[in-house]
């Protein structure tokens, strides 16, 4: 969920809006150096944007009377790393706010950190170590299961930082902050939690695609190794390299 308009404390809000500026500064200079030194891929950086734009305009109601929906920053996290994505996702939540009043423009620093800074490097942190791990025959986990792991973890690691920013801003009465950060998390969760494992799955589709039609960007990303093995399920897996 985005926080809505108006609905964090002026303090609270000032205080995100300060903790992102670093980070979406640092993104915007990557960014530019990224389309600088390599115009080719340019298509991908937009696609990747577009994604996440499309996802996180899609509010689902939850049975709570809240509402959730997918990030979609996994994938670019995974593609061009995660200051890249604080900046792509910080413009999607810009243009969201201003075209579709989905989050708000005083909300719009603690949306950021949630969405465009803390998911990005929680699912790229679950995308490396997934691929690093060993696969039980020698190998190294399949790509789709690290890119599922990246938009899974992306995806929920937003909502859990959500949590905790609504009950920083408004504390339980009787509990406190934990007593907050257990009804909002326990909110967010029944909705969330099938919406991310969506979103792995939809995110692994979108990279299987790209593993066809844009085999040579994946590599020049480093998100594929030039070398790849066939299982005997018939499934592909790629060698580590870079990313």
């Amino acid at each position: 969920m985005h926080i809505a308009e108006g609905y964090l404390p002026w303090e609270h809000a000032a205080a995100w809006g300060v903790a992102s500026a670093p980070f979406v500064i640092y993104g915007a200079r990557a960014l530019t150096r990224e389309v600088r030194e390599h115009p080719e891929n340019t298509l991908l950086l937009g696609a990747s944007g577009a994604f996440s734009f499309v996802l996180s305009a899609l509010k689902i109601p939850s049975v709570t009377g809240s509402c959730s929906h997918p990030t979609g920053t996994g994938l670019g996290a995974i593609l061009f790393r995660p200051p890249i994505m604080a900046v792509l996702g910080t413009i999607t939540l810009l243009f969201q706010a201003l075209l579709l009043a989905h989050g708000g423009l005083t909300t719009l620093g603690a949306n950021a950190f949630s969405m465009a800074i803390v998911g990005p490097w929680a699912g790229y942190g679950a995308y490396r170590l997934t691929r690093r791990l060993l696969d039980g025959r020698g190998g190294t986990m399949p790509l789709d299961v690290a890119v599922f792991a990246g938009a899974f973890v992306a995806d929920l690691s937003t909502y859990c930082v959500t949590s905790v920013q609504l009950a920083l801003a408004f504390p339980d009465p009787d509990s406190g902050f934990l007593g907050a950060l257990a009804k909002f998390g326990g909110i967010f969760s029944l909705t969330q939690i099938p919406l991310a494992i969506s979103e792995g799955l939809l995110t692994v589709l979108v990279v299987r695609l790209l593993r066809q039609s844009s085999r040579g960007d994946l590599i020049r990303l480093g998100v594929l190794g030039a070398g790849t093995t066939t299982t005997k399920d018939g499934g592909v897996r790629e060698e580590v390299k870079g990313k």
